[in-house]
């Protein structure tokens, strides 16, 4: 499966529009849209997946580094529209301790 990642920025908030399935095969699509912001000082970054129905551990592996990235220059990272099963990923991993996670996916305006 192919997967898309489409990035709008307003107000030096990132947003990535994620499409498709997350595995080892479209990891590095997604790893490389998202290096593209990861080292930008105070970069906000939301993280769509409400049309993402699977993510594996190498997805897992590049949001983890994405989100160390962001972090270590003062950014922020949100994951928005988390379907129930990926929501239980991140919670068996314990991502859900450290990044924000809110379940409604919202568009750069900030409407639902």
């Amino acid at each position: 499966m192919n997967l898309q990642v489409d990035v709008q920025e307003k107000d030096c908030v990132h947003v990535f529009r994620i499409v498709g399935e997350i595995d080892a095969f479209t990891a590095p699509t997604l790893k490389e849209r998202l290096d593209q912001v990861a080292d930008q000082p105070q970069c906000q970054a939301v993280l769509d997946f409400s049309e993402v129905d699977y993510m594996d551990s190498t997805g897992l592996g590049v949001f983890v580094a994405f989100y160390k990235r962001v972090k270590a220059v003062d950014g922020s990272v949100k994951i928005v529209g988390l379907n129930k099963r990926l929501k239980r990923l991140f919670e068996i991993t314990g991502l859900d301790d450290i990044v924000e996670i809110e379940m409604e996916s919202r568009d750069v305006n900030g409407t639902v």
